[in-house]
This record gives structure tokens, C-alpha cells and sequence, in this order.
């Protein structure tokens, strides 16, 4: 059964609504204001608020904030006696799923309830993460394909070309949509999401165009669409490749001329508003099946972002590990820190189908289970450790504290040798000496060579560190000695972040 949060400090309203969701099968529990609603949310979890904009103690724009904050992947929706398009503009661009005016249709707010729930159910595949959470560009990593769409990101958030962002599931489009509106010049204005999957084929145009009063059964009201809503921002069309065909037709319009019609109104409307759209469908493949409009494909495919799954950034892995660890420890009152090198090594082994979101919920799992201050092989999942690949080395074979003590003398003396060879030569990166810096042993396969392959940064970066503190910090000779030259240097110290140090 699913929950459902009611704040309104109304005790009449409380019982209407209470009763009304009960009957159509929800569990149903009420605040009297935004602050008992804090309450209530730090002791349960709950699938979506409903909450009143005007409230004593906390009112339900502030709310809304702490919740958007807090719990990201929760649908808000707003009910509101003073519903301008002012008001809903704010409350759409602190986050709110929707929002709905006194009075309502009870159908309107069930219909409007059902779609959250929907979306919510879509986005539990998503990577969900809070403005304060976030790292450059909304994606932890710095990758070579990380980096290539930090600089597409960079090239194009300042115009109003229209983006397509495509990849699987989990990988983080919506993030990157969300850093383009961020890079803009509409920043300040909204940010109007919808998920083309989670709507009902009824009722996406009155969605996304709005409707004028009585243009249908409940339709108490006039009420703005998404596009409306999203004038001089952004609005973000997630999973795309869900859209009906007769849509598509008009959506195509508003690409074309940014004009529509409200569902039963005749006045034409214009709207200035930045298009991002998103799916993990092979479009070219739809449109071959007759499921998906070529000129449409090409009006929104301006501008491709590819977002790579996980299993091609494996080298981002170690990062977003640390990552998801330092923010399931504040979340989950942890003191986790240390995460032995074998996880590591594990962790790049596997295949990761559900990509970053698979990642996330891993180690939320893992620290939320965790017995010491620290992970190891015995907290990670059968079907992690025993996913096909390389053997990593069982934790019985060896005492573990002695092991990890070993690879970490071993990674310093296998450091110094790349150092010394840099020296002599005067000339090559780390790259072209990193084969002659193994001995015969290691270059057999087996944890060892694993865990080098696995921390080729690490050893970079230390190296780099050690060379600057040789010379001083003088980014010339480092450079010289190291082999690089001096753009190249200073892009490395940019991606290890030693330009300050």
C-alpha cells in the first residue's frame, strides 16, 4: 500500500482529503503544518507529499525545500487557494511535482497523485541527487568520456540549441540536463521536468500544453501546462521515446515555431523555452519500426550528449565508491572510512547492468549492514564477488591487514621506480613506463597487478605531487622531468585538483 504524507493545518481539509485517499487504497497520514511534517518524515518514509502553500510555523514553499533537499526522489504537490501562475512557477522551480487550486476536482487530485506515483516508480532506476550533493556538473568522476561532456556541457549551455541525451538507464541524464540549465543564461528560471513514460496517453497534451475551463469532465478550471510553465526556462522531456505518435506531431510544432493551444482554447500561445530531451531507446531503430517521427529525431538531435554506462568508466568506479560511501555515512549516521583495495578491485570487475543508480543502492546497502569501520569482501553481495571475471584474492587465504600493508609498500616502491625512469629519460608520461615498472612477478596476473591497473590515477597523481615538491612547485622543470609539457602538466594537476596545493 502505498503512503501518502497530507499536510494542511485545515482540519476539515485534513478529513476530506484523508478519507478521500483512503477509499481509493492509500495509506494516509496527516501533518498539521510544515514542521510536524518534518517530523513525521524523519520517522517513516512516505511516496508523496501533499501539503497546503499557506501554513502557520513552516508554509508549504519552505517545506518544500527541506523535502527537495532531504528526500529528492519524493513527489511534492502543492494545493493552493492562491493559485497564480507566479505561484506555481516558484513552487515548480524549488522542485514541486505539481500543483493543483482550491477547489479541486477530487478526480483532478487523484489523477494528478497517480502520475507522482508513476514517476516515482520510473525514477527508482534513476540517479537521484540533491543540490547540495552533487560534484562537477552533477557527475562524480573525471573519466576521459566524464571529461568529453564536461566540455559538450561547457560548449553548449549558454545557447538554446535543443539537446538530446541518450544512454541506459541509470547512467545520469536527467544530472546532465539539470548542469546545462545551470550553465545557462535561464539558471534563475524554471526547470520544468516531465516524464514522458509516467503520464497517462489521455492525458499528456492537457500535461504539457494545459487545458482552458470545462475543455473536459473535472476540468474545474483553467491550468498551465508544463510549456507555459516553462517560459524563458527549461523544460526537460525524460524518456522521450514514450511519446505517442499524435504528440509528436505537436510537440514538432513547438520546436519548430514555439507556438501551441491549450486543450479546448483557441487563442494561440508563444513561448520562449529551451528543450532537453532524454531516453534510453535506440531511436533510429523506433523510427525504423514507425514509432517514432524522423523529423522529430532530427529537430531534437541537434546537439547529442552520450551518456557512457558504467562498465566503460570503470576507472570513475573507486571515486563514486568513496562518494556514495561519505554520503550513506552522514545520511545513515555511519563512521565508515576506509573501503579495503580488494572491494575496489571487485567492484571493477563487475559488469554493473543498472550502472551508477546499481552502485549507489550497493553501497547504501553495504554501509547500512556494515559490522566494522570498514568494508571488506565478506560485505559485499555472492552475486557481486562471484560475477564473472578475473579471480580476486580470497580474504581466507591471506590475513587481509597484512595483505592491503604489502600492496601499499608495494605501490610506493613501484612509484619511486616510474619516478626514477622519468628522470633518466627525461622524457615519456607515466603511460609509457608503466609496463617496465612492474617486476617479472608482477606482471603475472593475479591482486596485485589488478590493484595497480585499478589505481593507474593514484600512482599518477602521487607521482606528479612528488616531482612538483622536488622542484618546488616550479611547473617548468616538474614538467621537463616528468616528460609532459607545460599545458600538459597543468591540464594533470587541473584533473587531480593540485593547483591550489
Amino acid at each position: 500500500m502505498e503512503k501518502v504524507l497530507i499536510v494542511d493545518d485545515e482540519l476539515n481539509m485534513r478529513v476530506v482529503l484523508h478519507a478521500m485517499l483512503k477509499k481509493k487504497g492509500y495509506s494516509v497520514t496527516e501533518a498539521v503544518d510544515g514542521v510536524d511534517a518534518q517530523t513525521r518524515l524523519e520517522k517513516e518514509n512516505f511516496d508523496v507529499l501533499v501539503t497546503d502553500l499557506k501554513m502557520p510555523r513552516l508554509n508549504g514553499l519552505g517545506l518544500l525545500e527541506d523535502v527537495t533537499a532531504k528526500y529528492p526522489e519524493m513527489p511534492v504537490i502543492i494545493i493552493t487557494a492562491h493559485g497564480t501562475i507566479e505561484t506555481a512557477v516558484d513552487a515548480l522551480k524549488k522542485g514541486a511535482f505539481d500543483y493543483i487550486t482550491k477547489p479541486f476536482d477530487q478526480g483532478e487530485l487523484i489523477n494528478v497523485i497517480d502520475k507522482a506515483l508513476r514517476t516515482r516508480r520510473k525514477n527508482c532506476d534513476k540517479v537521484i541527487l540533491g543540490e547540495d550533493e552533487i560534484d562537477h556538473y552533477g557527475i562524480v568522476g573525471r573519466s576521459e568520456k566524464i571529461r568529453e561532456i564536461y566540455a559538450t556541457i561547457e560548449q553548449v549551455a549558454a545557447t538554446r540549441t535543443t539537446i538530446l541525451i541518450t544512454g541506459e538507464t541509470g547512467t545520469g541524464k536527467e544530472l546532465i540536463a539539470r548542469a546545462i540549465h545551470r550553465g545557462s543564461s535561464r539558471r534563475n528560471n524554471a526547470f520544468i521536468k516531465i516524464n514522458c513514460g509516467a503520464i497517462a496517453e489521455s492525458l499528456i497534451e492537457s500535461e504539457l500544453f494545459g487545458y482552458e475551463k470545462g475543455a473536459f469532465t473535472g476540468a474545474a478550471a483553467a491550468k498551465p501546462g508544463k510549456f507555459e510553465l516553462a517560459h524563458e526556462g527549461t523544460i526537460f522531456l525524460d524518456e522521450i521515446g514514450e511519446l505517442p505518435r499524435d504528440m509528436q506531431v505537436k510537440l514538432l510544432q513547438v520546436l519548430q515555431d514555439q507556438t501551441f493551444e491549450r486543450v479546448g482554447g483557441v487563442k494561440t500561445l508563444h513561448v520562449d523555452v529551451r528543450i532537453i530531451a532524454a531516453t534510453n531507446r535506440d531511436l533510429q531503430k523506433e523510427i525504423k519500426e514507425g514509432n517514432f517521427r524522423e523529423d522529430l529525431y532530427y529537430r531534437l538531435n541537434v546537439v547529442p550528449i552520450k551518456m557512457p554506462p558504467l562498465r566503460e568508466r570503470k576507472e570513475d568506479i573507486p571515486s563514486l565508491t568513496r562518494y556514495f560511501l561519505d554520503r550513506f555515512n552522514a545520511k545513515l549516521n555511519r563512521s565508515i572510512r576506509e573501503i579495503v583495495p580488494q572491494v575496489l578491485d571487485c567492484f571493477q570487475k563487475y559488469s554493473w547492468p543498472g550502472n551508477i543508480r546499481e552502485l549507489e543502492n550497493l553501497v547504501e546497502r553495504i554501509v547500512l549492514l556494515a559490522k566494522d569501520e570498514k568494508i571488506s569482501l565478506e560485505d559485499v553481495p555472492d552475486e557481486i564477488k562471484n560475477s564473472p571475471g578475473e579471480e580476486i584474492l580470497d580474504s581466507e587465504e591471506k590475513d587481509k591487514d597484512q595483505f592491503e600493508t604489502y600492496l601499499l609498500r608495494e605501490m610506493e616502491n613501484f612509484t619511486e621506480r616510474l619516478v626514477l625512469m622519468a628522470r633518466s629519460e627525461k622524457k615519456g608520461a607515466l603511460e609509457d613506463h608503466h609496463d617496465e615498472a612492474f617486476t617479472e612477478d608482477q606482471k603475472k596476473p593475479g591482486p596485485y597487478r589488478n590493484f595497480i591497473e585499478n589505481q593507474k590515477a593514484e600512482v599518477e597523481k602521487r607521482m606528479i605531487e612528488k616531482i612538483l615538491g622536488e622542484c618546488s612547485g616550479n611547473i617548468t622543470h616538474a614538467a621537463r622531468r616528468l616528460g609532459f609539457s607545460r599545458k600538459g602538466l597543468q591540464l594533470k594537476m587541473l584533473k587531480y585538483n593540485l593547483r591550489k596545493k
